[in-house]
C-alpha cells in the first residue's frame, strides 16, 4: 500500500503572500510544518506540490534542503496538482494535508489514515464532514481511484481549486466517513489554527514561541491547554474564528457546517 501525502504549497497567497516563508521560532513555516507532519508514525510519502511559476522556486530549494520531494503543477488547479502527484509516485491512497496548518497534530494525521485504511468499502475519509479538531488540523483521504474520478468529472472552478468537493459535496456515487474527535466537543468554529491572515500567523508564532522550548513534539492538546491559560494568545485571531473558502461557494455547496 502507497501512502503518498500530498501538500500544497505555494508563494502567492492573495491574503498573506508568502506565509509559507514567514519565520516561526527561527526556521520558515513550510520547514515547521514538514517537522511536524514527518513525526505522523504511519509510513506516507510525503510530496510537497508547488507550481511552476518562477517565484516559487524557493519552495523546490527549501524542500530540497529539508530532503522532501516536490512536485511542480498548475497554480490553480489543485486537483490536476494532485492527481499527477498519485501518477507519478505510484500511490494507491493520497493523503491530502495544506500547507497552512502549521500546528497540524501528527496524531490526528495517523488517526484520520488508519480508520481509512481498516474502512471496509470507503472511497473518501476525512475530519471535517463535519469537523471537530481546531481549524488547522485538516486531514483528507482518498482511495486514487476516486480521485482520478473526481479529476475526470470535477468542472467547477471551486470543485477544481479545492481539489476534494466533488467527493464530499453529497455525491451519491462516493462512500465517505467522517472522523470525529472522541471527547465529542465541536472545536472548529472557536479554535482557529490555520493561517490566512496576518493575525493567525501572530497566533501561531506565539504558539511556537510558548511551546517548542518545553517540548518540540507539542500536541493538539497541548495548544488547547495553553490557549486556556492565556486567552490573550486566542484573541490574537479570534474574530477570524469559523472563516472558510466554503463561504465565497456556499450557494454551490449541498453539505455545509457552521
Amino acid at each position: 500500500m502507497n501512502i503518498v501525502l500530498v501538500c500544497q504549497a505555494r508563494t502567492g497567497s492573495s491574503r498573506l503572500p508568502g506565509k509559507v516563508l514567514l519565520p516561526v521560532a527561527g526556521k520558515p513555516l513550510l520547514v515547521r510544518f514538514l517537522e511536524r507532519i514527518r513525526r505522523a508514525k504511519l509510513p506516507t510519502h510525503i510530496v510537497v506540490a508547488t507550481t511552476t511559476n518562477p517565484e516559487d522556486n524557493i519552495i523546490v530549494d527549501l524542500c530540497t534542503s529539508a530532503n522532501v520531494d516536490v512536485f511542480r503543477g498548475h497554480a490553480t488547479d489543485l486537483l490536476d496538482r494532485h492527481v499527477k502527484v498519485a501518477r507519478t509516485y505510484g500511490a494507491h491512497v493520497v493523503v491530502k494535508v495544506p500547507t497552512d496548518c502549521p500546528l497540524i497534530d501528527p496524531a490526528v494525521i495517523d488517526k484520520v489514515i488508519l480508520a481509512h485504511l481498516v474502512a471496509s468499502g470507503v472511497d473518501y475519509t476525512s475530519n471535517l464532514h463535519p469537523p471537530s479538531w481546531p481549524d488547522g488540523n485538516d486531514v483528507e483521504v482518498m482511495d486514487v481511484a476516486a480521485l482520478e474520478r473526481a479529476w475526470f468529472e470535477a468542472n467547477k472552478d471551486f470543485e477544481r481549486e479545492h481539489t476534494t468537493p466533488w467527493l464530499w459535496n453529497a455525491n451519491s456515487n462516493i462512500r465517505c466517513q467522517n472522523v470525529e474527535r472522541e471527547d465529542g466537543r465541536r472545536l472548529a468554529a472557536t479554535h482557529r489554527w490555520t493561517i490566512d491572515y496576518p493575525e493567525d500567523y501572530m497566533f501561531v508564532r506565539a504558539v511556537y514561541a510558548c511551546l517548542i522550548t518545553k517540548n518540540a513534539l507539542f500536541t493538539c492538546d497541548d495548544i488547547l491547554e495553553l490557549v486556556e491559560e492565556r486567552p490573550e494568545i486566542a484573541a490574537m485571531n479570534a474574530h477570524l474564528a469559523g472563516r472558510s473558502w466554503h463561504d465565497a461557494v456556499e450557494s454551490e455547496l449541498k453539505v455545509v457546517y457552521r
